[in-house]
């Protein structure tokens, strides 16, 4: 780890964070992180999902209020209770999917919420106009103040939202993944407008998986690693392995108990699977009793994939095979027929149905297995959702009870259990323990390889390093809608994950 370090000129921060702590229920977002942004210079933040990137920026701009810890501007004690009080601190923000308004203006679109006003009080639309075309200026932008956004590609949107940002005379900036919907053209532009805020003395904060961006316009960076503050120092000391290192230094431990499988024949193989907009020209093999692991970065195309091999969207070509015979699926209903299933990720929206109870949720995908001659026979329900929720340890008052009341360990065990009791061949499970407490974990990692033991296989998608070593047998790493590498034995070590992920490529010495 590297120590502090002022920029050459002296300069101070002009924003500061000292043992910020955020906690929600069972998660502890942030664990005493600290966080120096200096004038004329950008701060790459570094960490890989989960580190807690995305709540510091919600602390930053006033969404989140820190339980603990100290906010310093200009080296003096500030709070942000609200997004404008961030605002008039001069911080700002440019997310990757900010909101704009296709049937605004280019100007109304910057100045939505805060436009000059004229003596009586209505907005006074010249003003408007004048100072949109100096914001535009400034940043090297040639877009019309009055040209309507429906007119304008993605990268001249992106454009609008950096003037909104830079509107309030912001002397932080933020911007969180700003490159990941540009193109090659694009990006050089951004590049230069970052060059352009640095000579304006303006302090930024860029939140990039990407190194070669990292590499490219940071001066110096901090690493985040689950919740908690590693490091900081100068870029020009250091190196994309020291950091890889950094960002995913930690042990796996007794939460993943991988149990030795007996790997089978191939059971699904995919081929040359395309989506037009989301991923290309996929290929692998999953095995009977094999746990095959999906990581990538934010954006990878990993859940996407997921959900055309279910049927809720169609590859535009490919070919899918189950026990070496091609299956054509068009719903999610021929692939339950096929014996695939799919734990969706958001189990809130896509998983459970809130307002039922839990019985009623894990038999309906099995409804003709519990009923007969069109009635559904209530012993059968209970005595199918009784068998599969005992097997997770789901911890409930009754199976009457609402799924909805449930904490949100049980409400992804309730979703297990109610595909498993399809019999399926192949179970996908998309960040099966996203949100969960160990505990919760620990049952959900051990079921999976009870099932793996039984000869059930298994896709599961985690952007969890820890998890993904420690229940896969083998790893697919995705990046921007394709297969970066495939890695097994050896091969398999978080540095080689996240290299692949960020577009780095394997540490060839450590395969074998």
């Amino acid at each position: 780890m590297q120590a502090d370090h002022r920029p050459q000129d002296g300069a101070a921060p002009v924003l500061s964070l000292r043992g910020i702590v955020k906690s929600f229920p069972g998660v502890r977002a942030l664990d005493g992180v600290q966080l120096d942004l200096y004038p004329g210079q950008v701060t790459a933040l570094i960490g890989e999902n989960g580190a807690g990137k995305s709540t510091i920026v919600k602390v930053l701009t006033g969404i989140y209020q820190p339980d603990e810890g100290q906010i310093l501007v200009d080296g003096q004690p500030a709070t942000f209770p609200t997004a404008q009080a961030a605002g008039r601190a001069g911080v700002t923000a440019i997310h990757q999917e900010t909101v704009l308004f296709d049937e605004l203006t280019v100007a109304e679109n910057i100045f939505i919420g805060h436009a000059p006003r004229n003596r009586w009080g209505l907005i006074d639309r010249r003003a408007m106009r004048d100072r949109v075309g100096a914001i535009l200026r400034d940043i090297g932008s040639d877009l019309s103040p009055t040209a309507r956004l429906r007119d304008l590609g993605i990268a001249s949107r992106h454009m609008v939202a950096i003037a909104r940002a830079l509107s309030i005379d912001a002397r932080v900036v933020i911007m969180d993944e700003p490159t990941a919907a540009l193109s090659h053209k694009e990006i050089q532009e951004l590049y230069a407008l970052v060059e352009t805020l640095k000579r304006q003395n303006k302090a930024i904060l860029f939140i990039s998986h990407k190194f070669d961006e990292i590499f490219r316009i940071a001066d110096r960076w901090t690493v985040f690693r689950d919740g908690q503050f590693v490091g900081q120092g100068l870029m020009r000391d250091a190196t994309e392995a020291g950091l890889v290192q950094m960002m995913v230094g930690r042990a796996v431990d007794q939460i993943y108990p991988k149990r030795p499988a007996r790997i089978g024949e191939p059971i699904l193989t995919v081929a040359g699977y395309c989506h037009p907009t989301e991923f290309e020209d996929i290929t692998f093999t999953l095995r009977q009793g094999e746990i095959l692991g999906f990581y990538g970065l934010v954006g990878a195309g990993r859940s996407e994939l997921m959900q055309a091999l279910f049927g809720i969207t169609r590859p535009s070509k490919g070919a899918c095979k189950i026990d070496g015979k091609v299956r054509v699926i068009r719903s999610t209903a021929e692939a339950v027929d096929a014996g695939i299933v799919y734990v969706p990720e958001d189990r809130g929206r896509q998983g459970a149905v809130k307002g039922l109870p839990i019985f009623q949720n894990v038999t309906l995908p099995s409804l003709q297995r519990t009923g007969r001659g069109g009635f559904l026979r209530l012993a059968e329900e209970f005595a199918l959702a009784r068998e599969y929720t005992q097997r997770l340890d789901l911890r409930a008052a009754s199976l009457d009870q609402d799924v909805g009341l449930l904490s949100g360990g049980n409400q992804q065990k309730v979703v297990i259990a109610k595909w498993l009791a399809t019999r399926p061949r192949v179970i996908i499970l998309d960040e099966p323990t996203k949100g969960i407490d160990i505990g919760s974990k620990a049952a959900v990692h051990d079921f999976m390889s009870e099932l793996a033991a039984e000869g059930l296989s298994i896709i599961m998608v985690s952007s969890e390093i820890p998890e993904v070593l420690g229940m896969s047998d083998r790893v697919i790493v995705m990046r921007e809608g394709r297969i970066a590498a495939e890695c097994s034995g050896r091969e398999m070590t978080p540095e080689n994950l996240v290299r692949a992920a960020a577009g780095i490529g394997l540490t060839k010495g450590e395969a074998a």
